[in-house]
């Protein structure tokens, strides 16, 4: 509904403060999400307006789209509908201080959020090729007037235009950085699929490291990290004999030998690059059998000398074992994956992460049940 409350536009000293604060905001910003979640404040905040909605282009479905807008969901447009789709398709701003009577505006966002529209201003956002990528939409002017001006235009233009080089190079950057994960899930699971796992196993594992990490009080940056590395875990695998790794029955001592020096090979593989994923991956890959007691391998390692990374997707990698159905063994009843975890705690697994795991079992299990290869 519209909002009754008043406010005046910021003086020119508090609407610079207002411009230099969120510049300094978005530019040390690394993520999608928050960019556009600023860039709504901004747009907002600037022009003293009572919601913001950020578009974002999909030139191939030919759609507008928000990720982040005030006061609702995501909701997708057709290109060719409504204000904001005018905007992206003549690439013109507009200001339209009384939307009801103009027939390009499309009174079903209204409808379905409950919202009552009496001023728009639309702008739109290009990369540094004057690409269009998207469109910045004002809602509402809270000043006296209630209405929106050729000056917030201006105001709002400032915002969109330098939003618009600082959000391409982070989306740039958020697209490399996921075709990388896509790289290493697909690298993670041709391993697998060689040994005979089940094939949602990397990406339960990846998800149970990331939920641990968020629990253990990691930020968000490091938990997304370990998701992405912790699929390669046992990448040292592919270098072991078809003969010893599909092998029907026990391995003797010199087979188990073998086979226990995939951590090591997995690390050798990885350890040459300079990537913080690939850094974080080889790590796992060499400690994820430590146990805490020191009774794993491949070094024995004891306590906090395993790495963090290593441990935490050590309970993940064994509760997806338990939990899942093997060639060798049914998948676990829930009481016993919990009892196993309750007894092995301080022995193989580090004891504060195994807590937080028990603790917060239900979590687990969903993602469990929800990425189940039955599915």
């Amino acid at each position: 509904m519209e909002d009754n409350k008043t406010v005046n536009r910021p003086t020119a000293v508090k609407l610079l403060g207002i411009i230099f604060d969120y510049l300094t905001k978005i530019a040390s910003e690394r993520s999608v999400d928050k960019i556009l979640r600023l860039i709504a404040d901004f747009g907002r905040d600037v022009v003293s307006a009572d919601r913001c909605t950020v578009w974002l282009l999909d030139e191939k479905k030919d759609i507008l789209w928000t990720r982040v807008a005030h006061g609702v969901d995501r909701i997708e447009i057709s290109r060719n509908n409504g204000i904001a789709g005018e905007v992206a398709t003549t690439g013109e701003p507009l200001i339209i201080n009384d939307p009801y009577s103009d027939p390009r505006f499309d009174k079903e966002v209204d409808k379905k959020t409950g919202y009552t529209t009496y001023g728009i201003i639309a702008l739109p956002i290009r990369d540094s090729d004057g690409n269009m990528i998207g469109v910045v939409q004002v809602l509402n002017s809270l000043t006296p007037l209630k209405k929106f001006t050729k000056k917030d235009q201006q105001h709002l233009m400032l915002a969109a235009s330098y939003a618009g080089n600082q959000l391409e190079a982070v989306m740039l950057q958020e697209e490399m950085e996921n075709t990388q994960r896509e790289i290493i899930f697909t690298l993670a699971e041709t391993g697998e699929m060689r040994s005979k796992e089940t094939g949602n196993h990397v990406k339960r594992v990846a998800e149970y490291s990331r939920i641990l990490a968020e629990l253990y009080g990691l930020s968000e940056t490091e938990a997304l990290l370990l998701k992405t590395a912790s699929p390669l875990h046992d990448i040292g695998k592919i270098a072991i004999p078809d003969s010893i790794l599909l092998k029907n029955g026990p391995l003797n001592d010199e087979e188990r030998k073998i086979m226990m020096g995939h951590t090591t090979l997995g690390y050798e593989m990885l350890k040459h690059s300079d990537r913080k994923t690939l850094k974080a991956a080889a790590a796992i890959a060499l400690h994820h059998h430590e146990k805490w007691d020191g009774s794993g391998y491949p070094n024995g390692l004891k306590g906090d000398e395993i790495n963090l990374y290593g441990r935490i997707t050590a309970i993940g990698d064994v509760f997806d074992a338990l939990a899942c159905p093997r060639v060798y063994k049914p998948a676990w009843e829930k009481k016993r994956v919990i009892e196993t975890f309750r007894k092995d705690s301080g022995t193989h697994f580090d004891p504060v992460l195994t807590k937080l795991f028990l603790d917060n079992f239900e979590q687990f299990w969903k993602v469990h049940n929800t990425l189940s290869d039955n599915r």
